[in-house]
This record gives structure tokens, sequence and C-alpha cells, in this order.
């Protein structure tokens, strides 16, 4: 591998926080900590990590009900995830949003979205905000399988090529839009075949090995950031867990899930590749596992402390004042 070692040993962290990250919140949820539903990135997170290693603060990105790893990736504060998720004051949204609505416009996250498809209008328009100011930003938007058979997807792609934003369609193709398997709801087997439609490139890629994720994304991010117009990417990886937490799975044979996780899973996969380069040694990955776990049990210790929004507070942040 050409790349250095803190950016190999950079990739591994965030893949290991957005892991540890979703279980804790996992054993949360069943130990009634949390409210709400919680839809698990668990066995994906080659993918935000690949992709937002590229990008900078000031670049956008849109997300969707299973979005925590995309805002682990993209820099947010766990504690004010996990407050969040909590449903607690300190949280990024009051407390208001939960798992499936965080937003930090700080950092570029404008937003996960419980909407299926409902994050790429949004993605539009960041996009044409872009252009206009005539910046070298670029502007992300993450959807699944099953977004990618709903029109927002198509109408967004029309005018993103038409106009030639700086967007990138990153697909994350688990094979279950819920309950329905991909191979039923979808003509084709391959998703980025549709891009040449609308006249952009499309890219299909592994999308359990982050550094092919990564290697693709880089040549769209440059081609966005040059005004070159959108490109379409997509991962194809396994949803590990059920839809949310509490999903009984009966619609799909466990053995399938079983393989899947012991045979591809993307952190397992990327350690065993650096231990064999020897860029990851036994002692940096105990390090590097400590480091993780302390700020986890600080983000769930400040969660837990955190006080609960008011009655009141629901009235608050409805309107602008003029």
């Amino acid at each position: 591998m050409d790349l250095s070692r803190k950016t190999l040993i950079d990739l591994y962290t965030t893949m290991l926080k957005i892991r540890r990250f979703e279980e804790r919140v996992v054993r949360e949820v069943y130990a009634g900590n949390v409210p709400g539903f919680v839809h698990s990135y668990i066995g994906e997170e080659a993918i935000a990590a690949g992709v937002c290693v590229h990008l900078g603060k000031e670049d956008r990105i849109v997300s969707h009900h299973r979005g925590h790893g995309h805002c682990i990736a993209k820099g947010a504060d766990m504690k004010r995830m996990m407050a969040e998720i909590y449903g607690k004051k300190t949280g990024y949204c009051k407390g208001k949003g939960g798992s499936m609505h965080i937003a930090d416009f700080s950092i570029g996250i404008l937003g996960a979205n419980g909407v299926v498809a409902g994050g790429l209008p949004l993605i539009t328009g960041a996009g044409l905000s872009i252009k206009l100011r005539k910046t070298d930003q670029v502007a992300v938007v993450f959807f699944g399988d099953g977004a990618a058979n709903r029109g927002p997807v198509h109408e967004a792609m029309n005018m993103a090529s038409i106009w030639k934003l700086p967007i990138l369609f990153v697909v994350e193709n688990n094979q279950w839009a819920s309950t329905t398997p991909q191979s039923y709801s979808c003509a084709l087997g391959d998703l980025c075949r549709r891009a040449a439609g609308y006249d952009m490139p499309g890219y299909g890629v592994d999308g359990n090995d982050v550094l092919a994720v990564r290697e693709t994304t880089l040549a769209a991010v440059a081609r966005a950031r040059k005004g070159e117009g959108p490109t379409m990417i997509e991962n194809k990886t396994y949803r590990i867990r059920g839809h949310f937490e509490g999903d009984p799975q009966k619609y799909r044979d466990q053995a399938e899930v079983l393989t899947w996780q012991q045979k591809n899973d993307p952190l397992k996969r990327f350690e065993e590749r650096l231990m064999e380069d020897r860029i990851l040694t036994g002692k940096k990955r105990e390090t590097v596992w400590d480091e993780v776990k302390a700020e986890l049990d600080a983000a769930v210790e400040f969660a837990r402390q955190s006080p609960l929004p008011k009655p009141e507070d629901a009235l608050q942040d409805l309107f602008v004042n003029p």
C-alpha cells in the first residue's frame, strides 16, 4: 500500500469508532436507555470512512436513517451524538431529533433524514449553492438501494447532471430495503449502471473494502472540485443487523447473515491486512482500542448525566425570529 501509515491508521480508527459506537448504542437500546428507533450501521463502516476521508469541514454531506457512521466519519462529537440518541437536551438537536436526525452545520453535516430518499433534494440545493458561490466545496449524499428506486433520486441526478453540480451520489447497497431484497426490487443487478442515463460517471465498488472505496471516491471528489459535475458510486455491502433494532428478521435466512459477517466484515478485513503488512501492531491495536473505548465511555456518561428537555422546550426552535 502506498498510503502513509498515519492515513491507514486513521482510516482504521474511524471504522473502529463507528463499530464500537454502534455496538454501544445497540446495548443501550436493549437496556431501555434509548427512546425511539435505531438503525445500526454495523458492517458498513468502510463506506463512511472511505468517502469522508477526502472531505474537509467545509464540504457538505446529507445522510439517511442509518447515519451514525457518516456523522462520526465527518468529525461529529460522539458526546453530542450519544446525548441526542438518549433524547437529552445537550444533544445535537436538543433531544428532539433522536437517532435519525443528527445534524451539525458547523462541520458540514446538513442532517440525517428519516424519509427514504429525503436527502436527495437537499443535496441538490447544497450543490447548487456551491456552484453559485463558486467555491470548490463538494456535496455528498448517502442513500440505500431502497431509496435508489424512488423518484427524488432520479430527479436529483438529472438536475445535478444538467447543472454540473459538485455532487457525489453514494449508494450503500446493503442488499435489503427494509424487508425487500435488492435482487427482487430492482431490474438492474448493478445500480451504478443508471448513471449513464444521466450522463455522469458511475462506479461499482466493494463497499467492504475501505481502500477501494477511498480510491474510487478520490477521483470523484477531484472531478467535482474541478467543476466537472456529479458522479455516482455504488458500494456493495451488507446489512448485518435488522432494519431496526428489534426487527425479528423473519424475511431472511440467518445463515446468509452469518456468512457475510464471518467472511466479509470490513473492519476485520482491514485489520488483518494492516497486521499482515505490519502497519498495525498488536500494541498499536490495543492502544487504538483503549482510546476509542475511553472516548465512548465518556460519551455515554455525558449522555446519562445530561438533562432531559423540559415540556416547554417543545415550543422552542420552531420559528426563526425576523
